[in-house]
């Protein structure tokens, strides 16, 4: 049988005065599981010890000088993390998406205040608060800053199937696969980080790595349950993955996909331009996007087949600004095979994301 989902609404947690990155729901039943020998698995499909760096006397935030995104504090590792990723022991933020690494400010790079703070929670960050909740507890971690050596996957699995850890910590990694009979826990810290993402599968990956997480617990007679943190316990994707209701889910996903054009209704073209002008990159889009209107129109389309031009998500990469629009139609190709792109311009043709 597949293992009972708890839904916990963390604003109800605040509301009762209980700030703390995990429920006392979840604190419970980690209490339990290390009570009994048994093992649990810590869900949260983010890295480091802090998200956001911002300075409360101005609200900068403190962000990567080739991509615009906010920079992930990492803590130093401890000993034994540090010796399995085979890297130093210091402070840093870390670009996620270029992998520049800065030295931690002492004061606002804008106003100069030194009221500089941490926000956000990343696997690090989780790893932590086990410790100081079970300091008994033994704890592995398992994310792209501690597997990047060849065959660290293999070896913190190995250990954790041995025993020699109770609670193993994690990114989507550790979503699929495992079969571990003393994992009778698992816990979502945070079931939301990828339901509001720009992108028409936000919610579909959601329900699938919420189902899947989850079905990492009570693999044995023993047992299991799954625990999932939630400020949108209204959420459908969340309720139905804590049903284990793919029916459900289904019914409501594809309504959605249906009325707004989206596959498996329509097929998708996102053309990206990228460029080092901010400005450049704009007007060249704006451009291009009127000439794809006046495309639609002659093809007999509808305009609103085309969504844009607007700013990528990820708007600046690697030194390099990124415009993008997307195209609905039952066959893009044939509609962009008579249109000249100009150079600069990818498509991608069914693309897996629209980040």
């Amino acid at each position: 049988a597949l293992p009972p989902v708890q839904i916990v609404d963390m604003r109800q947690e605040l509301r009762a005065g209980h700030s703390h990155i995990f429920s006392r729901a979840l604190q419970r039943a980690l209490r339990e599981v290390l009570a009994a020998g048994e093992q649990a698995i810590l869900f949260l499909n983010r890295r480091g010890a802090a998200t956001c760096v911002l300075c409360r006397d101005c609200g900068y935030v403190v962000a990567c000088s080739r991509c615009d995104v906010p920079l992930t504090y990492h803590q130093p590792e401890g000993d034994e993390n540090a010796r399995a990723a085979l890297q130093p022991a210091s402070s840093a933020l870390l670009c996620q998406h270029c992998g520049r690494r800065y030295p931690v400010p002492e004061a606002c790079p804008r106003c100069g205040g030194r009221r500089i703070r941490y926000f956000g929670a990343g696997t690090q960050r989780v790893e932590a608060a086990v410790h100081e909740l079970f300091p008994q507890a033994r704890t592995l971690r398992w994310d792209r800053d501690v597997t990047g050596t060849r065959g660290m996957h293999e070896i913190i699995l190995d250990r954790f199937a041995r025993r020699e850890a109770d609670i193993l910590i994690g990114t989507q990694m550790l979503a699929k696969g495992l079969d571990l009979p003393l994992v009778t826990l698992v816990g979502v810290v945070a079931a939301d980080t990828a339901l509001y993402l720009p992108d028409f599968r936000a919610a579909e990956r959601t329900f699938q790595l919420l189902t899947q997480v989850a079905g990492r617990a009570g693999r044995t007679p023993r047992g299991g349950r799954a625990i999932v943190q939630t400020y949108n316990p209204e959420a459908y994707a969340i309720r139905a993955a804590a049903r284990h209701d793919y029916a459900a889910f289904y019914a409501r996903e594809v309504a959605f996909r249906r009325e707004q054009g989206y596959p498996p209704f329509r097929r998708l073209a996102k053309l990206v331009l990228t460029g080092h002008g901010e400005w450049t990159c704009q007007r060249e889009a704006e451009r291009l996007a009127r000439a794809l209107r006046e495309h639609l129109h002659r093809k007999g389309e509808p305009l609103s087949a085309l969504i844009g031009p607007a700013p990528c998500f990820f708007a600046r990469l690697r030194g390099r600004y990124r415009w993008q629009i997307v195209l609905r139609a039952a066959d893009p190709v044939a509609l962009l095979r008579d249109f000249p792109l100009p150079r600069g311009w990818r498509v991608d043709v069914d693309p897996i994301s629209l980040l």
